[in-house]
């Protein structure tokens, strides 16, 4: 039988890439499949820090092998703008729109539009706490473009590409993701266990 792991998320869009990429070797729980309603506050002042917050948190209240991730878009001419704050930068959490929105009008005539996604992801495993990063590099496009991914991913068009995160399939953007890269270390090191 596959070992459990919970993922302390209930974001189905990263569910569904992290179960892509973890494939049978172990059966990926939610925060609803573990009956858990609580909202756990990222309080940190960095990705280590929220996605510290995410998997001590369920493993202390539920002793179950679990990990949190954080991610997040950085934006150089932006000093690393909008960083943890990605998911409410525009002020509401989730809104992506008004995300786009304002990195778009904070950018405006700014010819440097270097940036990229980090993800961070904190491992509780067997009472130990495990850290695995992934970054991909890019640049901010002008308008949108592509209706796929979700967040900044109309806006963010890796390096090497001609294209944005929402003009890729799901199996693309998984390939050379910023998510995709940190759970390479995660599932690399669960293999190993």
């Amino acid at each position: 039988m596959p070992h459990q792991l919970v993922f302390a998320t209930n974001n189905r869009h990263k569910v569904d890439e992290v179960a892509a990429k973890v494939g049978d070797d172990f059966k990926l729980l939610t925060l609803t499949d573990i009956n858990c309603t609580d909202d756990i506050e990222e309080t940190g002042l960095t990705f280590n820090e929220n996605a510290s917050i995410k998997s001590r948190y369920i493993f202390n209240k539920y002793g179950l092998d679990c990990f949190g991730d954080d991610s997040g878009l950085e934006i150089d001419a932006l000093n690393g703008e909008p960083g943890i704050y990605s998911a409410r930068y525009a002020g509401t959490h989730g809104d992506h729109t008004s995300n786009i929105t304002k990195v778009l009008q904070n950018l405006q005539g700014q010819a440097n539009r270097k940036a990229r996604f980090r993800t961070v992801i904190s491992l509780m495993w067997q009472g130990q706490e495990h850290f695995f990063e992934g970054t991909v590099e890019g640049s901010i496009r002008h308008e949108l473009s592509g209706n796929g991914g979700f967040g900044y991913d109309p806006i963010f068009q890796p390096d090497g590409y001609s294209v944005t995160f929402a003009e890729m399939s799901m199996d693309e953007k998984n390939a050379i993701s910023h998510r995709a890269r940190a759970l390479e270390g995660l599932i690399s090191f669960l293999k190993a266990q």
